[in-house]
């Protein structure tokens, strides 16, 4: 039986940054676990979200560094062009590996890792977008035991990858969006730390 979750990782790609500042806004600043997130960013361009949603969502929020541990209270988004990765430590790993679904940084590569490194206390969340990135990732934390939120695709803006994830099977809620915050509110209060 697990002491209680270690780590909430969330994807999102179009209509994602809506999506993530709804999400983020409605956590608590003493939130006892980190956050990852894989949003789908332009490679090209010098990213400001992670300012943007720093100002929207009583949490820190930065974007990931190559060998920081990530820290509760904090959301660590993958940086444009970059897997996220995350080990049994908490330490960060950021990758330059291939694509994966035409797509880096990749969904199913940070909860893929996160399933390793942490097992049944994994939570992972598929926001709005586009494609079917994720899906491969939300398999793999529900094979160990992970707990695995969708937003519900009828309300997502794009609803690809909501769909995607849920025609896994492996899916535990089906939330609309403003829904989500107070179930992971509740999940990670409630399993203690």
């Amino acid at each position: 039986m697990p002491d209680g979750f270690a780590v909430i990782t969330v994807a999102a790609s179009a209509g994602g940054i809506h999506a993530l500042i709804t999400l983020l806004g409605g956590l608590d600043a003493e939130l006892p676990v980190p956050v990852l997130v894989v949003q789908h960013l332009d490679p090209r361009h010098r990213t400001v979200l992670a300012e943007i949603l720093d100002r929207r969502s009583p949490l820190t929020v930065k974007l990931a560094e190559q060998d920081e541990t990530a820290c509760p209270g904090t959301v660590h988004i993958a940086p444009p062009d970059r897997h996220l990765l995350v080990g049994q430590d908490g330490s960060l790993t950021l990758s330059r590996s291939e694509l994966v679904h035409f797509l880096r940084p990749s969904a199913d590569l940070l909860f893929e890792s996160a399933a390793g490194a942490y097992g049944e206390r994994v939570i992972a969340v598929v926001l709005t977008g586009t494609g079917h990135d994720g899906a491969m990732g939300v398999d793999a934390v529900k094979s160990r035991g992970g707990t695995v939120i969708v937003q519900d695709p009828q309300t997502a803006e794009f609803s690809g990858m909501p769909e995607a994830a849920v025609g896994t099977g492996t899916v535990d809620f089906v939330l609309p969006l403003e829904e989500i915050p107070a179930v992971l509110r509740g999940l990670v209060d409630t399993k203690g730390q």
